[in-house]
């Protein structure tokens, strides 16, 4: 029998079958150790085959379909090297706001470059612009333009009050769609504005840290009214790179990646050297010295989202 994942917990798995019934299921344990260095072998959105155990109503997942694609990141478990956070995506929403809490470039841009890497198309959501002042406005405004240069989709919305949310539905439809931020952005909240009859929780912000707090403890994937997924992810406050190396970093930020033939030296990585056009592209500001930063953080594999 064949189904997806709809929710993992760890060591049992929601399976949606084709025919939409919901079986708990888990896997054995060679599956589990067969070559696989994951926290999770098994991820929301992977096409899973499964036999139901014998006089029960659970399964036992077999073999997984090959993968489109998935969403990676450094575990925060360290006797393992990744977590994948969901996998088969057609788009993937990053939520930034810049309060209640702050969103830094680095963490956009560190999602951005892992997308890129995995050929997951990215849109950029500038949420909560309803409760923003004159000044941030213009923030938002100076970000939003940045990496609509580059060629990324920006939507300003609010979650809270319905604002863009139609056209959020529009770019949803039909496809298996991934919200990514930290804790507090307003996922859940954005969740419940596209399909209000899932009723997903929410927290308010907290007042000692002006940071969210988690609803959201496992990756899960909802059923649209309107047709196709939506798959909901923990808040996570950082974002670990995983198999980047030096060379290939500058292959997922766009305008660094458009100006490599014009470097004096073919293996240029625009950290120092000469007639870098990179470099000199940054310093005329042809290319954000924000975006600049990220590379060389990435570069160094520094963890620092500021």
């Amino acid at each position: 029998m064949q189904g997806i994942v709809i929710k993992s917990t760890g060591s049992w798995y929601k399976v949606r079958s084709e025919e939409g019934k919901i079986i708990d299921c888990r896997i054995v344990g060679k599956f589990r150790l067969d070559g696989i260095k994951s926290t999770n072998p098994v991820a929301v959105g992977d096409v899973v085959h499964y036999d139901m155990e014998p006089e029960s109503e659970t399964g036992i997942i077999r073999k997984i379909n090959p993968r489109k694609n998935y969403l990676i990141r450094k575990s925060v478990n360290l006797s393992k090297q990744t977590h994948i956070i969901a996998a088969n995506i057609d788009l993937a929403f990053i939520l930034i706001t810049l309060q209640n809490p702050q969103t830094f470039p680095a963490f956009i841009d560190r999602f951005l470059a892992t997308a890129q890497a995995y050929r997951i198309p990215a849109i950029l959501l500038f949420n909560k612009i309803d409760i923003y002042d004159d000044y941030q406005l213009q923030e938002k405004e100076e970000l939003k333009l940045l990496y609509e240069k580059i060629g990324y989709l920006c939507l300003d919305i609010s979650a809270e009050k319905g604002i863009n949310i139609k056209q959020v539905q529009e770019l949803m439809m039909d496809k298996t769609t991934l919200f990514m931020g930290h804790s507090g952005v307003g996922k859940s909240t954005l969740i419940n504005a596209v399909e209000p009859g899932l009723n997903l929780k929410t927290k308010p912000i907290s007042d000692a840290h002006n940071q969210g707090q988690h609803t959201t403890t496992f990756a899960e994937m909802f059923a649209l009214s309107f047709g196709g997924y939506i798959i909901d992810t923990p808040g996570i406050k950082g974002y670990g790179l995983v198999d980047f190396s030096k060379e290939e970093v500058s292959h997922f930020f766009p305008e660094i990646f458009a100006l490599q033939g014009k470097c004096k030296y073919y293996n240029c990585i625009h950290e120092n050297e000469p007639k870098c056009a990179v470099i000199e592209a940054v310093e005329n500001g042809d290319i954000a010295y924000s975006r600049y930063t990220s590379y060389l953080q990435m570069l160094e594999e520094d963890e620092t989202y500021r």
